[in-house]
């Protein structure tokens, strides 16, 4: 499904990721651990195309996502939670949801958002609350269920668990764990894997950008 070879990138001067490997294959959850600063947010940002490697491959179903624009991996079935949610604060709750499904040409917004609302039930009651108006984990959750509503083949998740309370960990915990029953791969980074360690299928180990021997 995701396959990521000798992945280098800079950013300014310094460099972030050294010739990074890794494998999400089908259906599987894989975790990339490692401490802040190892680049596990560079290389998600590298797979979505915020980023740009000087060296290396990036294969999504044997296609070169480098090759493509940015706001083609959501066209791809690929969604993105970033670690400090990036949610619009103006627009509701649903609004971000579907932002990305707008570049979607197969997906139904209406479908997707029914689905997401049966997977997160919670989001319904606040669906036109404006995003500015949420808690830190009620917008975690908005960033959760909009990676979910456009992530059909693959789901990228930057730190889902870090800075929220142990009750949303678990029930964060328990909507990813949902995920295991279908066809759908998740690439999870985290700097633990105390709260994702029963999910996940493999992890892949980084340090100072490159894969710890």
């Amino acid at each position: 499904m995701l396959e990521v070879r000798e992945l280098h990138v800079d950013i300014a001067s310094a460099q972030v990721l050294r010739g990074l490997r890794l494998q999400v294959a089908k259906g599987q959850m894989v975790g990339l651990v490692g401490r802040n600063g190892a680049g596990k947010t560079s290389t998600l940002r590298s797979i979505m195309g915020h980023l740009t490697p000087h060296q290396g491959q990036i294969l999504f179903e044997g296609q070169d996502l480098l090759k493509l624009p940015a706001h083609a991996r959501a066209g791809l079935g690929i969604g993105y939670m970033p670690e400090d949610r990036g949610l619009v604060p103006e627009l509701t709750v649903e609004e971000n949801m579907v932002l990305p499904l707008w570049v979607s040409p197969t997906l139904d917004v209406r479908e997707r958002l029914v689905w997401v609302y049966s997977v997160l039930p919670e989001l319904k009651a606040m669906s036109d609350r404006r995003a500015l108006l949420l808690s830190g984990g009620q917008q975690k959750l908005v960033a959760l269920a909009r990676a979910l509503a456009v992530g059909t083949r693959l789901l990228l998740l930057d730190e889902p668990f870090e800075g929220v309370a142990p009750a949303l960990s678990m029930r964060l915990s328990e909507v990813i764990g949902q995920l295991k029953s279908t066809d759908l791969s998740v690439l999870i980074a985290q700097s633990d894997v105390n709260h994702a360690n029963e999910l996940l299928d493999a992890q892949v180990v980084i340090e100072r950008g490159a894969n710890q021997a």
